[in-house]
């Protein structure tokens, strides 16, 4: 069965190769080379920032107890409003389409919720059609698109 619990000190080694696994996944996608440049290419750097306070919280998803995803969720004060924001969900492909990936989301939705927040933002790259459709069950909708050109 899948379920999503807080990333324990145990879990660290693998939520480092399923964070590795994400990078060099989507490293080719359009879009994928500027978010990544924003946010660090070194797995070991990110999960500490993730692990950093009462600010951020770092999820793993497992199915039959086995650790096959994670999810990163970040709090940001925006005016008056506390938002959160998924910075990260990522399953391992032969463990996707059960239902990992949308226990991810919920528990980094009901963490933001008990911290209150008043938002939640997510990001899914131009074509990550399944990352949309993910979002989009969860009750996302979008509400503003970036688009990007470069001068040099």
């Amino acid at each position: 069965m899948e379920a999503a619990r807080p990333a324990e000190a145990s879990d660290l080694d693998r939520c480092h190769e399923l964070l590795a696994q994400a990078l060099t996944a989507n490293r080719t996608r359009r879009g994928a080379a500027l978010l990544i440049s924003a946010v660090g290419t070194d797995p070991a750097i990110l999960l500490e920032r993730w692990q950093a306070g009462p600010h951020a919280r770092l999820l793993v998803g497992t199915y039959d107890d086995a650790v096959v995803g994670l999810a990163a969720g970040m709090l940001e004060r925006i005016g008056a409003r506390l938002v959160g924001r998924v910075e990260c969900c990522y399953v391992e492909p032969d463990a996707r389409a059960v239902g990992v990936g949308g226990a991810l989301i919920e528990g980094l939705i009901g963490w933001f919720a008990g911290v209150g927040c008043t938002d939640v933002d997510a990001l899914a790259l131009p074509g990550d059609r399944s990352t949309k459709q993910l979002l989009e069950a969860a009750g996302f909708k979008a509400r503003l698109l970036v688009l990007h050109r470069p001068l040099r």
